[in-house]
């Protein structure tokens, strides 16, 4: 009998587990909960509700045991860079403060005194973004120092959530490698770094690479929820885990497209060259020790936002309606301006960004949304033209995988934009990445090159090319 895996991927907006097989050499997925995620004030801070995701994953398995579903073992995803901080008790010091928390304002400058921005990316790899973890942590270092003094232990997001399910604690690479403190080249923490912000090394684990088997369920776990089963490690970082569902990788760049847009190629070397530096793209960590080597956008969180400011009157897909109808409006923005990472009002914002740059000002739904889809496509353009003048050559094909892959309009606008032949799909990538490394360490497939070629036998991707209009 085939085992199955329960993959829970948890985003900035939701999160379910999703049960994985193989079946008759197909990869077959089934939704077994799901559950809203969202920010909320804590004190000053904007964190991440840590116990209500916990809560929900185990009421996950415990609609697993109604179902008659019996699990070989589960992994854990979510975004990058967040953490919490354990005391010697093992209890929290910290909140899950959360990565769009303005607590990071100016740390970025204040570590470059310390360390140099040419050095932490020759070491490290990875891109420059104002909430990435070192500063986080150096935040911390500066506001909260007995905190940190006090901390034994040191846990992102998918690390703490299976030390919850099983007392074990690790930090797994894929996510620890967007820390900005995790060498590139070694990939094990770069201690020298770490003392040189003056951050205690101890609280740091050692770190364990995907298909890791963690170990079974705590006790109190198994009696809870009524099964038992493997905590594996998947690629924990949910980019990670999307981008080992890219049917096929080679000649491809990927758009890993949901709140973020992660636009890239996988490598097997780290690229620290300085081009790589001035255009700000990163080398996070995948599975095997493979690189994505890629640019983090801000993504469809802006249309999100709009859609929250329009008092959720307009569904997406009507708002994707909508964008089509003004073919003359123009207007752009730098959708990476720190200025919509978390406005107060993102369509007040869009129209005081165009009206500051002599541009027409969006008026309408239909505006708004054509001006966020078209200032993406014009970002995509720009690192797709970045990373050919690194690699010195031209990639024929653009995969967009992940739930944004779903958006035709968007899918439709980047094929025009830079004629080379799209492909959308599978929508649900990161689950079936997160379900794809437990399956490899329960020894259920062979490889990544097996398992992509099923995934391609197992999910529909459409194609786009460039219209006639485009």
């Amino acid at each position: 009998m085939n085992k199955t895996s329960i993959a829970v991927d948890i985003g900035a907006s939701s999160g379910r587990l999703i049960a994985g097989s193989l079946e008759a050499g197909k990869l077959k997925l089934e939704e077994v909960h799901r559950f809203n995620n969202e920010l909320i004030k804590k004190g000053d801070h904007f964190c991440w509700d840590i116990d209500k995701l916990f809560s929900e994953i185990k009421t996950g398995l415990k609609e697993c045991h109604a179902k008659g579903i019996t699990p070989s073992s589960i992994g854990i995803d979510t975004w990058a860079v967040d953490f919490v901080l354990l005391d010697e008790n093992d209890n929290l010091l910290t909140d899950a403060v959360a990565y769009r928390d303005p607590r990071t304002d100016g740390m970025m400058e204040e570590v470059f005194e310390i360390i140099s921005k040419e050095r932490l990316y020759l070491e490290t790899g990875i891109q420059f973004q104002k909430f990435n973890t070192i500063y986080q942590l150096y935040s911390l270092k500066k506001n909260y120092p007995e905190v940190l003094k006090k901390a034994k232990t040191f846990l992102m997001i998918p690390d703490y959530l299976n030390f919850l399910l099983t007392g074990i604690k690790s930090n797994e690479y894929t996510n620890a490698t967007s820390t900005q403190l995790v060498n590139a080249f070694t990939k094990k923490w770069d201690m020298e770094l770490i003392e040189s912000l003056g951050i205690n090394k101890e609280m740091f684990q050692t770190i364990q690479p995907p298909k890791t088997i963690l170990g079974l369920f705590k006790a109190s776990i198994v009696e809870e929820t009524g099964i038992d089963m493997d905590v594996v490690l998947p690629a924990t970082h949910d980019t990670g885990s999307a981008v080992i569902a890219v049917p096929e990788i080679e000649g491809t760049i990927y758009i890993s497209s949901g709140t973020w847009s992660l636009i890239g190629v996988e490598n097997h070397f780290p690229i620290c060259v300085t081009k790589a530096l001035d255009y700000n793209f990163t080398n996070e960590g995948g599975i095997d020790y493979q690189f994505r080597f890629l640019k983090n956008i801000m993504g469809l969180w802006m249309i999100q936002e709009v859609k929250r400011n329009y008092q959720d009157q307009y569904t997406f897909a009507e708002l994707v309606k909508l964008a089509k109808e003004p073919e003359h409006f123009t207007s752009t923005v730098n959708v990476d301006d720190e200025r919509f990472l978390k406005p107060e009002n993102m369509i007040e914002e869009i129209k005081n960004y165009c009206s500051e740059t002599n541009q027409s000002v969006p008026t309408t739904p239909g505006e708004i949304s054509k001006c966020v889809f078209d200032s993406l496509v014009v970002s995509y353009q720009s690192a797709i033209r970045q990373i050919e003048e690194i690699y010195e050559k031209q990639f024929t094909k653009v995969n967009v995988i992940g739930g944004g892959c779903q958006n035709e309009l968007l899918n439709q606008l980047i094929a025009n934009a830079t004629g080379k032949e799209v492909n959308a799909g599978p929508i649900e990538a990161t689950a079936i990445g997160n379900v794809t490394a437990q399956l490899l360490a329960l020894g259920e497939l062979k490889n990544v090159r097996e398992a992509r070629s099923i995934i391609k036998e197992s999910f529909d991707v459409k194609t786009y090319t460039r219209s006639e209009l485009g």
